[in-house]
This record gives C-alpha cells, sequence and structure tokens, in this order.
C-alpha cells in the first residue's frame, strides 16, 4: 500500500521538476500539493477510525482508580498509590467506589457492579469470602478487601492482553485481504505502465504523466487496508466490553459456521452446587417445622447437602442450637435438640438405624430419584423416619433462554454432556427444553472421554463449539472447532479456549454468534467495496472514457481514493450497533 503511494507522490514530484525545467508544458505542482494533502487526509481519517476501535484498551486501563483506602493495624486507613499497594493488604471499598486491585472480601456486604467486566448489568451480592476484581464499583455499602492480585496479574490486565493479542492476530478474511492488497499492487503497476505506453504511442507525453499518476493514486489500497483490520478491531472492542473476550481471531470467524453446541452441564448449565428443591413430612409434622429441625442437625456441618439445607431454612431466629453434634461418616449426622436425638442422612442411614420409609415419604423420594435428585431423611431416634428432602443442581435460570436464541440462531444441534448419572442428566435436558432425536445427552461421560464426544460430533461433520469451565474440560475445548471457557472456570479451560466468556451466563455463546456472523458481514461488505472500486476506478484513471470526455486528474483520483477508505471506516463503525447483552434478541443486522 506505502509503495503505491511512494510511486504516486514519485512519479509526481519528477513530472512536476521535469516541467519546471521545460521538458513538459505542464503546471503540475499544484496537483502534487493537493495529492499529499488529500492523501495524508485521508490517512489521518483511517488512523482515528482504528484509533477509536482500539481505544477500549484505553478505557478498560482508565478503570482502575489512581488511589487506594489502605486499612492500617490499628484500623486507620490511609490513602495510598495504588502502585504502592502489596499484596495481603486490607483495602478499604466505600459505596460507589472502584475495587483497586483483585481480591477477596474480608468483612462487610455490598453489591458490586461488575458489567464492566462480565457485561452483566445487574449488581452482584458479594460478602465475605467471596472474590472481587479490580474495576468493579460497590454500590450500596462498604466492605474491606484483602489484595490478592496486583497490576498485570489482575483479572483487568489479563483482559486487555486478550483484546490485544486478539487484535493483532490473523484470520482467514485477513489472510485474503493481504493477498488481494499484493495482487493489487502488481495490477495497478502493469496499468500504470500501459498507460505510459499507450498515452506516449499516441503522442501525448503529458497525457502520460498524469494518466500514470492519476493510476497510481487512485489504486493505493487504503480501503483495502482497512477493510479487515478495522472490523478486527472493532468486533473485539465491542466483544469486550460486553464480557465476550475473544483470543483467537479465527475462532471467532469460526463461530458463524457452528451447527453443534455442546455444552458442559455441571458449572455451565447448572451453577455448580445442590439446592433443595423439594420437602415431603408425615402427618403430624409440618414440612417448614421439619426443614427448621433438620437445618438446626446440619448446622455445624461442613457437605454441601448440609449447606443447602440450611440455606434453604433461612436464620435461625432464636432457637436454641443443637448439642452434641456428630458426623457419621457416609450416612449423615447426628445432633440432640431440646433433648431430643434427630439424624439426617440417606438411605444408607435408614439402613444402620433399621427405620422404614412411610408410604408417604416413599413415593416423593422415589419420583425424587428418577429425576436425579439426592434424598436425605430427618430421622428421630432411634428409627422415626419425619421428612424427606430432595436437593439438586440447580439449573442456571437463563440457561433455558440460551437454548431458545440458539435455535432462533439456526443452530441445529444442541448437546449435554456430562459424567452424572442418565437420569439426572434426562431430567435436566427437560429442563431445558431438549428436543428428542434433535438435541443430544451424552451422560455418565468419563473426564477422559470427552473430548471423544466432541470427535463423534465432527465425524458427523458438523462445526462443534464446546463450552466448559473444568480441568476435565480443557481437551475438549482444545478439540473443537471453537472452545468457549466459562470465565468462571479454571485456568486450564481457559488457556484451552479460543474465546473467554468473563460471566457464566450461557446466553453469551448466542452473542459469540451474532458477533461472528456481523463482523463476517462486514468484511465482505468491505471487501467488495475496496475491489469493486477499483475494478472501476482503474479504466477511469488510465483515460479508457477520455474520448468521452470523462477523465480524472491526480488530485479527484486523491479524492475518491480517500472516499473511498471513509466508506469502508464508517461501515465498520456500524458494527457497534450489535446487541451482545444477554438476551438479545434475533440476529442483529449491522
Amino acid at each position: 500500500m506505502m509503495l503505491l503511494v511512494a510511486m504516486a507522490i514519485t512519479v509526481a514530484y519528477a513530472a512536476s521538476l521535469a516541467a519546471s525545467a521545460g521538458v513538459f508544458g505542464l503546471d503540475f505542482w499544484w496537483e502534487l500539493a493537493a495529492l499529499v494533502t488529500i492523501m495524508l487526509l485521508g490517512h489521518w481519517q483511517e488512523m482515528k477510525a482504528v484509533g477509536q476501535a482500539r481505544g477500549s484498551l484505553a478505557a478498560l486501563a482508565a478503570l482502575l482508580p489512581d488511589e487506594a483506602e489502605r486499612v492500617g493495624p490499628d484500623g486507620d486507613t490511609e490513602w495510598v498509590p495504588v502502585a504502592g499497594l502489596r499484596v495481603g493488604d486490607v483495602l478499604l471499598v466505600r459505596p460507589g467506589g472502584r475495587v483497586p486491585a483483585d481480591g477477596r472480601v474480608v468483612e462487610g456486604a455490598a453489591e458490586l457492579d461488575e458489567s464492566m467486566i462480565t457485561g452483566e448489568s445487574r449488581p452482584v451480592a458479594r460478602s465475605t469470602g467471596d472474590r472481587v476484581v479490580a474495576g468493579t464499583v460497590a454500590t450500596d455499602s462498604a466492605v474491606r478487601v484483602e489484595v490478592r492480585a496486583l497490576g498485570e496479574e489482575t483479572t483487568l490486565a489479563g483482559i486487555r492482553r486478550m483484546v490485544a493479542e486478539a487484535q493483532r492476530s490473523s484470520g482467514r478474511a485477513q489472510v485474503l485481504a493481504d493477498r488481494f492488497a499484493a495482487w493489487l499492487f502488481y495490477v495497478a503497476t502493469a496499468t500504470a505502465v500501459v498507460t505510459v505506453l499507450v498515452w506516449t504511442a499516441l503522442g501525448r507525453p503529458d497525457e502520460a504523466v498524469v494518466r500514470t499518476v492519476t493510476v497510481l493514486v487512485i489504486a493505493c489500497p487504503h480501503a483495502l487496508g482497512l477493510a479487515i483490520p478495522l472490523v478486527v478491531a472493532l468486533s473485539t472492542a465491542v466483544a469486550a466490553r460486553s464480557g465476550v473476550l475473544v483470543k483467537s481471531r479465527l475462532a471467532l470467524e469460526r463461530m458463524r459456521t457452528v451447527d453443534a453446541v455442546l455444552f458442559d452441564k455441571t458449572g455451565t448449565l447448572t451453577r455448580g452446587e445442590h439446592v433443595l428443591t423439594g420437602v415431603a413430612a408425615v402427618a403430624g409434622t409440618g414440612e417448614d417445622e421439619a426443614l427448621r429441625l433438620a437445618a438446626r442437625v446440619e448446622a455445624d456441618s461442613e457437605h454441601p447437602l448440609a449447606r443447602a439445607i440450611v440455606a434453604a431454612a433461612g436464620p435461625p431466629g432464636g432457637a436454641a442450637p443443637a448439642t452434641g453434634f456428630r458426623s457419621l461418616p457416609g450416612r449423615g449426622v447426628q445432633a440432640t435438640i431440646d433433648g431430643t436425638a434427630y439424624a439426617v442422612g440417606g438411605p444408607a442411614l435408614l439402613r444402620e438405624v433399621g427405620a422404614d420409609l412411610p408410604a408417604e415419604l416413599h413415593r416423593a423420594a422415589a419420583d425424587w430419584a428418577a429425576r436425579g435428585a439426592a434424598v436425605l431423611h430427618l430421622v428421630r431416634l432411634p428409627r422415626t423416619v419425619l421428612a424427606a428432602f430432595a436437593l439438586a443442581d440447580e439449573v442456571r435460570p437463563e440457561a433455558r433462554a440460551a437454548i431458545d436464541e440458539l435455535r432462533a440462531l439456526g443452530v441445529g444441534t444442541i448437546a449435554m454432556i456430562t459424567g452424572d448419572a442418565a437420569p439426572v442428566a434426562r431430567a435436566v435436558a427437560a429442563d431445558l427444553g431438549f428436543r428428542p432425536g434433535l438435541d443430544e445427552v451424552f451422560a455418565e461421560v468419563l473426564p477422559t472421554d470427552k473430548d471423544e464426544k466432541v470427535a463423534d460430533l465432527q465425524r458427523r461433520r458438523l462445526t462443534v463449539a464446546m463450552v466448559g469451565d473444568g480441568v476435565n474440560d480443557a481437551p475438549a475445548l482444545a478439540r473443537a472447532d471453537v472452545g468457549i471457557a466459562i470465565g468462571a472456570g479454571t485456568d486450564v479451560a481457559i488457556e484451552s479456549a479460543g474465546v473467554v466468556l468473563a460471566s457464566s451466563d450461557p446466553r453469551a455463546v448466542a452473542a459469540v454468534i451474532r458477533l461472528s456472523r456481523a463482523s463476517y458481514r462486514k468484511m465482505v461488505q468491505n471487501l467488495a467495496w475496496a475491489a469493486g472500486y477499483n475494478v472501476v476506478a482503474l479504466p477511469l484513471a488510465a483515460g479508457a472514457l477520455a474520448r468521452a470526455g470523462v477523465a480524472l486528474s491526480p488530485a479527484a483520483a486523491a479524492v475518491l481514493m480517500s472516499a473511498s477508505t471513509i466508506v469502508v471506516a464508517l461501515n465498520a463503525q456500524l458494527l457497534r450497533r450489535v446487541r451482545l447483552g444477554a438476551g438479545a434478541a434475533a440476529q442483529d443486522r449491522a
């Protein structure tokens, strides 16, 4: 591109010098000045457009405050530069303030605005023990945060690196544009040579110089050089603002052709933690009363199922805590409440104490077990069963919407893979609205076999996107045509993926497809414009219609060349209109 510019200016300058020496009878200096000025104007417009797209990186950096309020050993606070912080420092983040560094809440609770990281508009509750990310905003109350990562180790710095790497990476469309620019150079040079020979043979050396300069100027592939890089810069910037981090340009290009999306179940379609989904109690015992009793028995247990029961029961109020807590490995727990011994556990507990499950509880427990739920029982010792509880891995409320959005985008096959038992997998699939015969469920899959299921789908000539978050998902993410890692997942999964979702919302997968299709559409439009412009402009510049009175001056050619660049830049800017927010409806038309 720059070689064509240099050739055009050099020829124009040499011709102007020759004209001043009396070799030619034309005054070309003003044309040369106009040519250089207009080219610089077009180049400035190009750099301005690219700079605006890449300004997202600077915007990310601007999210960090310059100072932080550090809490001293005596509880006093002092304002210090963020650069002076150390891992282990405790910071006070006041309402409306930004978190200065990645860390963990050690005191207090607040709702944090994480939209700049995840794209999720609703504030997220964070309390003691929860991780917080630099750049997020405490909206309603103050918290104290222990610093865990600083500088280039923070999540925000990682996002900046991903965006920068994606903007530097090349995809198929970029390679095509580079080749086209090379071909255009040879075509323009050959056209310029032919123009010189033809006009000189016609006895018009002055016109030969003018036409040659015009050909070299109008063929300058500014628009072609901008067609792909600007779309790349804009698409990755738009994605980053919505919590979609593109690590590989090729991965984003491939997403438009995906016709099968394979979701890991745990942590992706479900929350990865159990919640209480059902309670049944015998006659004479209320369900609320049974739940409160079970929660008091389980209060000192660290088991995930115990925590789910305690959370469902809510605050204990003024009830006295249970005494004599004892864990029964493999069976459950036991404690004494108001002088009465109770136990909570599964079927193994019932077998140990010799208790029979009442008929009304047996029916409920059988239904729950068929749906893959874990079933616990409240037993008044020695062997009276009072209630049964169902606990299951909760399906994310947005997961069903994610499936519907993918279908609306034309994705033909939705699949789910899990190591859980088949009844659990079928129950989750039913909750998500999987279609028998069209969508697929892979259950009881060992971690080492997940990538083989991806290969099975690929052998059916499907283009597969794999979505996961765990260490055992990494091989499958790497094998898939596009690997998409949930940002809340492990570092191994993130490293194996081409796209990273900063949030855990599976609806972002549909957003990636919309962005891929929109950016590809812009690339094609820009390439078609740049190519079509040169097909029409080169013959006009060479003087093909001079006999009809249609001829371009070098200055007019420079104007057209700059105008074509601006058209490409403005068309690419329409990518900003693509909606990537969770729950966005049908595909945008940018």
